[in-house]
């Protein structure tokens, strides 16, 4: 299988209000690297898996509503626990979104996709599915 990946990354607040999330149950910033993995099983006539550019535009796009934002104020949101798992899988759905609609131009090889967040140097979740 073939894959392409790029990055980007967004900076937001949130709280995480249970217990078992110990002192991150108060507010606090976060800055995410956010991984979007794009698989196929071939590559294109021209060698593409996908345009890195508009790979790269539509993570940009879909990262766009979080930049910056506190969590806890957005009504999508509400009742929610915005963990790193959680937010990989919003992200997975509208990156999925943009593939199904066609925004990478990848001629509906896109197979698969990863949306991986990296919390810190030392910690890391994603969520991978079929397209």
């Amino acid at each position: 299988m073939f894959a392409v990946e790029v990055t980007d990354h967004i900076m937001i607040g949130h709280s995480l209000p249970s217990e078992v999330f110990g002192p991150a149950q108060g507010m606090h910033g976060a800055t995410f690297t956010v991984d979007a993995a794009f698989f196929t099983n071939d590559i294109d006539d021209h060698g593409l898996v996908v345009d890195i550019g508009l790979a790269t535009e539509a993570l940009n796009e879909v990262l766009g509503p979080l930049r910056y934002k506190n969590l806890d104020e957005v009504p999508e949101f509400k009742g929610k626990f915005t963990t790193t798992e959680f937010l990989c899988g919003h992200i997975f759905a509208r990156m999925a979104e943009k593939v199904r609609s066609g925004a990478l131009n990848d001629g509906g090889r896109v197979k698969r996709l990863r949306i991986l967040l990296h919390e810190s140097h030392v910690a890391r979740a994603w969520f991978e599915d079929e397209i």
